[in-house]
């Protein structure tokens, strides 16, 4: 565990309870997902407040079923300017509070626009804008991703407000079972399951093709799991599936289910909370897995660990610590294990070895299926006090 020293700021304390606030996270799945436990704390803190969160399109899956949220409003993408410009026109002034979890331009202005008070992520001093958005936020954090885990970071914008932080990434939820019904039959959580997701967003982030049939034949051979491959709908995530699927032996192909592009992401969720296992790279899948309690696995290369480390569910993490070091083959906290690549350029914090989004990464293509093994074969021995079969 990693300790931070604080990063510049500005308090602001509200004179009375906010009846709307508007938080803006303009990001991919994972980073909105890492903003639900300042969402849960502003719940908290104002239980009679009308919270709504502005994200782009392809995040709003990761906040289905949030209790703590009142409405999402989804951005328009970059080919509809005019329907943002309309989406900006209609935010206007609505808002006693709005606060930007991000740095950047444009939630800066849907903030300024949006709320009568602003509370926002600012750029370090030496940036450009720095001054300009200090001047424009009644309170403010400067970034500091890198000295802090996201959720710490986000859980600062709390602070700044005299509000109690709660520490909980809190997962999308359904009640409709019927996709995973479908999937993988009505009584599906009677079977022991291990979910495995192979591709991430970037190449630079995989592990290799033998890695993962290596690691689904332990599960299956070694410990009777039915393995589910989670991944989107896209044709090169369900291609890598097929390869993998592909290489294995047919006994143990036929414990393997491919869930690509066919479960949404609270489904996902709801599997997850189930399985006994979970394995993954630095994704948001990995993220979700970690916030549903799942022991939960972590391969990282060259990402970062203090920023984008999973969030251990229930870990009692102290403001201004991060869950992980920056560098350890092997760590440990609550329900997840961070396995990282060895060698001395590991984390480069790069995108791979090539420094582009396709490139490979040494230290992942060299991770060893052995040393992997042992780590799920630590991750699968019954938590205290629970039973073989029983999440933790």
């Amino acid at each position: 565990m990693s300790i931070t020293a604080p990063t510049a700021s500005q308090p602001f304390r509200l004179a009375r309870p906010p009846r709307r606030v508007l938080l803006i996270c303009l990001r991919r799945l994972g980073d909105v997902l890492l903003t639900t436990p300042l969402i849960r704390s502003l719940r908290r803190a104002w239980p009679e407040a009308r919270i709504e969160v502005l994200v782009q399109a392809g995040a709003a899956a990761v906040l289905e079923g949030n209790p703590d949220i009142d409405r999402v409003i989804v951005e328009p993408d970059d080919d509809h300017r005019l329907a943002r410009l309309g989406l900006a026109m209609r935010l206007a002034r609505r808002y006693d509070l709005a606060i930007s979890t991000l740095y950047n331009d444009r939630p800066h202005l849907y903030s300024l626009l949006a709320g009568r008070r602003r509370v926002n992520i600012v750029p370090p001093a030496n940036e450009p804008g720095a001054a300009r958005k200090r001047w424009l936020s009644h309170g403010w954090c400067e970034l500091g991703l890198g000295r802090l885990h996201a959720v710490d970071q986000y859980l600062e914008l709390a602070d700044l407000m005299g509000v109690e932080r709660v520490p909980e990434v809190v997962p999308p939820s359904t009640t409709d079972q019927s996709g995973l019904e479908s999937l993988l039959g009505t009584r599906w959580r009677e079977q022991p399951l291990a979910v495995l997701h192979p591709s991430p967003m970037y190449r630079y982030k995989a592990w290799t093709d033998a890695g993962w049939r290596a690691a689904i034949q332990h599960l299956v051979q070694s410990h009777g799991l039915r393995v589910v491959l989670s991944g989107g709908p896209g044709p090169a995530e369900r291609q890598r599936i097929e390869t993998i699927l592909q290489g294995l032996p047919p006994a143990v192909a036929a414990q393997v289910t491919s869930a690509a592009g066919r479960l949404s992401f609270a489904e996902l969720a709801e599997l997850l909370r189930s399985a006994r296992l979970y394995l993954g790279p630095d994704t948001s899948v990995t993220h979700l897995a970690a916030a549903c309690g799942t022991p939960t696995v972590a391969l990282f290369g060259p990402s970062h660990p203090i920023a984008w480390g999973p969030w251990p569910r229930h870990a009692g993490i102290a403001p201004g610590h991060s869950p992980w070091q920056m560098k350890s083959p092997l760590q440990q906290l609550g329900n997840v294990w961070l396995v990282q690549g060895e060698g001395d350029c590991v984390p480069c914090l790069q995108e791979g070895c090539e420094r582009r989004l396709d490139s490979y990464a040494r230290c992942l293509d060299e991770l060893d299926a052995v040393r992997v093994a042992q780590v799920l074969d630590r991750a699968l021995e019954p938590a205290p006090g629970a039973t073989a079969h029983e999440p933790r």
